[in-house]
Order: structure tokens, then sequence, then C-alpha cells
């Protein structure tokens, strides 16, 4: 018995390092590096361009300045014109159609159209919220999806729940809620009276154009009750699991889960063209930093969101447009 016991004691120190990794999902990321280097080199240009415009200002001729000291005065005012456009960026919805086979829908049968939002992050006054609505309707979708991270403020609660309120109306609506609505507004009712039917380890059989849909959700902080929550769906019909963070994805691939729906991410909210997303707060990293993703017969989708991050956070994007996405799962091999 005793040789057992350091094995034994080494499989509980494994579980409760995935226990406190799992629980602090979406919470950290796993390498802010980029973010640092990219403010670094940021701060270092926006430096060497006020030393060269002292020198402009005391030559008064620009032919004087040195070609590093005119590099960074044009770097500088690239610069400014990216900052200007991230507050004009959270205006501009991009609506993104992504096409899923399945299996599961028999052939002939109509296509099943799912609108996914994340993130709406309302704050007191409408942004988006109005225009969304627009959007959503003329995609004439058979679902709505949300998954989470509803508000800023309490005083954004009536923006948010009219939003939802107005969605209901459009299509049978399923929601989550995120670690912001978990960590900071947990007493909000959110959707109460809404229409919108929000999901906490439960699954919901839809009957969608004659065939059977499932739409499971856990909140942010109920991931380990995963399992039980799709237990219950039949392993022959279409299954939807709606969570907020990208983290649970090998979870839910070891379910087998067709469609996994988050958020969280936003994008990276602040991202480079041809990198990407520079933080995603995923413990992953870039790995699902947005868009969609295949792992075993598992589809992941991980939209964007609508709103940025509250707080003293300034309401910017760039390179990351507040994202709509309509997922169309048709008949067909995966």
């Amino acid at each position: 018995m005793e040789p057992a016991q350091p094995q034994v004691f080494m499989g509980a120190v494994r579980d409760l390092r995935r226990t406190i990794a799992q629980s602090m999902r979406g919470m950290i990321s796993t390498d802010i590096r980029p973010a640092v280097v990219f403010v670094v080199c940021v701060a270092a240009v926006y430096l060497m361009a006020a030393v060269a415009a002292l020198r402009l200002l005391r030559h008064r001729k620009l032919r004087a300045l040195a070609a590093i000291d005119r590099i960074a005065l044009v770097l500088a005012g690239i610069g400014l014109v990216c900052i200007a456009y991230g507050f004009v960026e959270p205006y501009r919805i991009a609506i993104s159609h992504v096409a899923i086979r399945s299996s599961k829908i028999p052939p002939g049968g109509r296509p099943i159209r799912i609108v996914h939002l994340s993130d709406l992050h309302s704050d007191d006054r409408p942004r988006l919220e109005r225009r969304l609505l627009e959007v959503v309707a003329a995609e004439h979708p058979d679902v709505i999806v949300f998954t989470g991270d509803a508000i800023n403020s309490l005083e954004a609660l009536p923006v948010f729940r009219e939003c939802m309120a107005a969605l209901a109306k459009i299509a049978p609506t399923f929601a989550v809620r995120g670690n912001v609505d978990v960590g900071d507004f947990p007493g909000a009712d959110l959707f109460g009276d809404t229409g919108v039917t929000e999901l906490d380890r439960d699954a919901v059989r839809l009957d969608v154009n004659g065939q059977p849909v499932w739409i499971a959700g856990l909140r942010f902080d109920h991931w380990k009750a995963l399992s039980e929550t799709v237990d219950t769906i039949p392993p022959m019909e279409l299954s939807v699991l709606l969570y907020h963070s990208p983290d649970l994805m090998p979870d839910v691939v070891a379910q087998r889960i067709d469609l996994f729906c988050a958020g969280h991410t936003h994008g990276g909210q602040v991202a480079l063209p041809l990198y990407g997303a520079l933080i995603t707060f995923s413990t992953f990293g870039k790995r699902y930093e947005s868009g969609l993703y295949r792992e075993g017969s598992t589809s992941l989708y991980v939209n964007r969101g609508v709103g940025m991050s509250g707080g003293f956070a300034p309401r910017v994007r760039f390179w990351s447009r507040p994202e709509v996405t309509v997922i169309e799962i048709s008949s067909g091999r995966v």
C-alpha cells in the first residue's frame, strides 16, 4: 500500500492544479508579452517623435532632421490616425457568415440558421443596440444565442434588457452569463421578463425546420457541470453549447458537442494586421482568439463581441470590428 501513496498524492496535486487553472479560466491570459512589447514600441516611437519635434522647432527646417527623426514623425502621425479610427470602429458592425455541415441533418433538410452574439457590454447610453436589431432581423434566424457579458454598469441594465426583449421577438433567444455578469453584477436581473431563455446547467430541445436541436448552456463559474448538462442530449441529435469562454473547448470536444459558441476574447479588441489579437484573456492565449475552429467532431465559433470592456478602459476597437455571426448548419459530411 505504501508505494501507491506517492501516486495518489501526485494525482491529488494534478487535480488541484487543474481545478485552480479552470476556476481562473478567462480571468488571465497565458502570455501578455506581445501586448507589453507593443506598448513599449509605441512609447519608444512617440518619445523619438517628441525629440524630433523639438529639433524641428529649433531648426525650423524639415531637411535639417535626420532620417530616423523623419521616420519617427511619420510613424507617430500614422499612430494618431489609428487612434482616431479606434473610436470609429466600434460603430462598424461586421456580419460573419459561417457554414457548417452535419450528418445529423437529413439530406434535403433545410439548413438551420443561428445568429450568435456575445459581449454586448452595454453602457448607459445605447451604442449599437438598435442597429443590432435591424441587422439580426435581416438575417432571418431560426435561433439567436448570446454568450455572456451583458453590461458595464447597472445604469446600463435598461438598455441591455430592451435589446434582449426585442431580439426575443425576432426568434427564440437563449443566453448564458459571462465572467463580468457573474463577477461584477451577480444579482442583476439580466433576462427576466424579456422572453430570453437563460441557460445554466440545462439543455432545451427545439424543433427547427422539423429537426431536433438541443441548446445547452452554462454560466461562467459552472464549467464543472458540463458533463451533467449535456448528458441528456441524444447522440444522434444536433447539439449546441453556449459558454462564455473558449477555454472549455477540450472538455467540449470530449463530450462530442456539435457546435460550441463562445466569446470573451473580443478578438483582442485591439489587434494588429497579420498578427491579430494582442491580448485574449484566455488561458490558451491566441489559440482560440476569434473565428471558426474545428477539433474532433466539434466546431467552435469565438465571436468578437459587440461592445467593449468597461471600467476605465477607453471604448475603442482596432482591427477587431463588432461582430454578428450567422451560422448556417446544413446536411452533409463534416
